[in-house]
């Protein structure tokens, strides 16, 4: 997985990885682990993170160059 992007996106936003790791409601290292590529990131958290940056979970996985999220079939869930 190109963690890179998830970088760029959590940078984009002017955001620390607490921030995001707060927001996905996972401590610092389990995100910063993700961010590196260490770990697996679980599918429930691959959704938050795409509802929060607005792209898809391609986007984030590096199967598409393309950061415009596809049409949702359901409601925003919360982040």
């Amino acid at each position: 997985m190109n963690t890179n992007k998830l970088r760029d996106l959590r940078e984009d936003r002017d955001l620390t990885q607490a921030d995001i790791a707060q927001i996905l409601n996972v401590n610092q290292t389990t995100y910063s682990r993700y961010e590196r590529g260490d770990i697996n990131i679980p599918l429930d958290v691959l959704i938050k993170m795409a509802l929060f940056f607005h792209t898809s979970i391609d986007y984030i996985l590096n199967l598409t160059d393309d950061k415009k999220p596809y049409k949702r079939k359901i409601g925003r869930a919360h982040v």
